[in-house]
């Protein structure tokens, strides 16, 4: 089961959260946000959007690695990927998104 990760950066004193799958890995990272209150408004915001294959960008770097957006229905990014080496492994990495993120996840 999936779990959120909210925390302040020591560097920049914003607020962020990582959804991370039950092994601990990172599947998303989010923008900063100036308070708490918005980066828990970005969890509800994943809560809401994960499940639709429509709010995903499927993307590819400049050094050829794939990673994917969750956004938001306004088009507004809410979270992005680590970088896979494969589309395939991104592929499952938004599938892991889709059952990790949902609204039972704790936070």
């Amino acid at each position: 089961m999936g779990y959120y990760e909210i925390f302040q950066s020591d560097k920049n004193g914003q607020w962020y959260f990582h959804l991370k799958a039950g092994n601990h890995e990172i599947i998303l990272a989010s923008q900063g946000y100036v308070s708490k209150a918005g980066a828990e408004n970005g969890v509800n915001s994943v809560n809401e959007n994960c499940v639709d294959d429509d709010n995903y960008e499927r993307l590819v770097a400049k050094d050829g690695s794939f990673y994917f957006n969750l956004k938001a229905g306004n088009g507004q990014v809410i979270g992005t990927s680590e970088m896979y080496t494969t589309k395939q492994m991104r592929d499952k990495g938004i599938e892991s998104v889709k059952r990790n993120g949902g609204s039972d996840a704790p936070k």
